[in-house]
């Protein structure tokens, strides 16, 4: 669905610093067949213009960049990650200018831009201090123990391409990235047409920290355009978006046998149990529902509240939703921006007209504020949500919550997994050893006691992504570098073979391996 954009109100000041995103776009593979236009969601207003890319634009970027990753994957562990631990700090040192750019291309309040500084700062602090862990060679036991030495090794996968997406250009556009060069890999990245310039600054920055020319290339376009090419160059495949599509990036790899990590839908669940610290909660839902205006693949879009604590904690939530301050400025004055375009505010729009036109109570927001912008929508709760209704169980992306009152724990649970999706959810309560194993019954790829999504999601050496629709393979943790690379098992047998020896028939040494086999199972510290 698309809606007509209105003309903007207020023009939000463009700073100095952005004069240089000419120069970021020269970093685009392109060969002059058109430019695209980034215009900021927060007045409508052009940002900047990046080049079009073609398809065989994707084809040179994966060329050169294999040519470069040779090199790159002869470095040592210490010498890449050097690169990105100055990454880290230079990131930190300058992140007002990407702080002003995350703003203004995706329409969120700063502190939410903030997160995206924090998050690909930890990311890669993270993988530049623990790659070699991960990935250093590793002796294995072996299959006859004094006989046979075995090794893993792990090697990159060449390139990997990588499709971002628009909800966090800074964020998603950089931390897939960071494990896989670091794993010796070359990229080829296709950031989303609403949000180029965050990765290209990032891009930039690397550069000016040693990452060498060619080895991370950037295309822009349509992903119906360059989705194909960007198949057919690289040798596993990075996406982040909707389910839909995911299912047709599955395919495309599956069709040349070669792997793919998806992060895709969410219908996140929060649980608020009896002896929960009501206004934790509260303040929790506030920030996991509203976050970015709703568009976090992990925010959450349902809330079961025991029944005894419920008229007080949706009381307790609406009032503080309707206080949240909304904004379009470049600073750190408001709670929450804007939506990203004009087919994100009809979508929460048109899931919030059925609702209430099916019946659901309104508590906070529901209205459109073009005084402050043109896609700002306020925060939003409802209650009296029915399946028949849309958002009862489709995704809605926006500042867009229900909230429901269960009878028990094993409703809260039965009605939490009743969903395709899987990929994050949030229990709070005081009894945090029950939380614990209520969570392990959730269907989800991340369960939060006690916050919603970010300490979940900082905490960066656990795996992170979703189950059922909502993804397949995991970010962060070992699984978040090691996707990207190819085990090897390096074996050397010494002395007898593990074969029958000349002379003894085949029946005879399967029958003297056998009781050698029963004979270690019974030696201490073998297994």
């Amino acid at each position: 669905m698309t809606v007509a954009a209105p003309p903007a109100r207020h023009a939000v000041a463009r700073p100095r610093h952005l004069e240089a995103l000419p120069r970021l776009a020269r970093h685009v593979v392109a060969s002059g067949e058109g430019r695209i236009e980034v215009r900021s969601p927060l007045d409508l207003e052009s940002i900047g213009e990046v080049p079009r890319s073609a398809p065989k634009d994707v084809a040179r970027a994966a060329e050169r960049a294999r040519v470069v990753q040779e090199d790159w994957a002869l470095r040592t562990f210490d010498e890449r990650g050097a690169i990105f631990l100055r990454f880290h700090d230079r990131l930190l040192e300058r992140q007002d200018e990407i702080l002003d750019l995350v703003q203004l291309e995706s329409g969120k309040a700063r502190l939410h831009a903030y997160e995206e500084v924090a998050d690909t700062a930890i990311v890669a602090r993270f993988y530049a201090l623990h790659a070699a862990r991960f990935l250093a060679p590793a002796a294995r036991k072996g299959a006859v123990p004094g006989l046979t030495q075995t090794w893993e090794y792990r090697h990159p996968k060449g390139v990997v391409g990588i499709i971002a997406p628009w909800n966090y250009p800074l964020s998603m556009g950089v931390t897939d990235a960071i494990p896989a060069l670091l794993a010796g890999n070359a990229v080829v990245e296709k950031p989303d047409s609403q949000t180029p310039f965050s990765t290209l600054w990032a891009l930039d920055l690397l550069h000016e920290c040693g990452l060498p020319e060619g080895l991370w290339g950037v295309v822009c376009g349509a992903g119906s355009q360059l989705g194909p090419a960007l198949f057919d160059a690289s040798d596993f495949v990075q996406f982040t978006g909707s389910t839909a599509t995911g299912r047709h990036v599955a395919k495309a790899a599956g069709e040349r046998l070669i792997g793919c990590s998806l992060e895709l839908g969410g219908k996140n669940p929060m649980l608020v149990l009896v002896d929960a610290d009501l206004d934790a909660a509260v303040a929790g839902a506030v920030r996991g529902c509203f976050a970015s205006a709703g568009q976090l693949c992990v925010s959450t879009e349902r809330i079961y509240v025991h029944e005894s604590i419920y008229p007080r904690f949706l009381a307790d939530f609406a009032a503080a939703t309707r206080a949240l301050r909304l904004g379009t400025r470049l600073d750190w004055s408001y709670d929450v921006g804007s939506l990203a375009s004009a087919e994100q505010l009809a979508r929460v729009e048109a899931h919030v007209a059925d609702a209430a036109a099916k019946g659901a109570r309104i508590e906070a927001g529901g209205r459109r504020r073009r005084d402050l912008g043109p896609y700002v929508y306020e925060p939003t709760v409802l209650s009296g949500v029915t399946p028949e209704m849309e958002l009862h169980s489709e995704e809605t992306f926006g500042p867009v919550v229900a909230v429901y009152p269960v009878a028990s724990n094993q409703e809260a649970i039965v009605r939490s997994n009743d969903s395709p999706y899987g990929l994050n959810a949030s229990i709070w309560s005081r009894d945090t050893e029950l939380a614990r194993r209520m969570a392990t019954r959730l269907q989800a790829g991340t369960v939060t006691i006690n916050e919603t999504y970010v300490a979940g999601w900082a905490s960066t050496e656990a795996p992170m992504g979703g189950f059922k629709d909502s993804g397949l393979g995991r970010r962060h943790g070992a699984e978040g570098i090691l996707k990207y690379t190819e085990g090897q098992n390096v074996t050397v047998q010494r002395g007898l073979p593990i074969a029958p020896p000349k002379g003894v028939p085949a029946e005879a040494f399967a029958r003297w391996f056998t009781g050698a086999l029963k004979a270690v199972k019974r030696v201490p510290g073998i297994r």
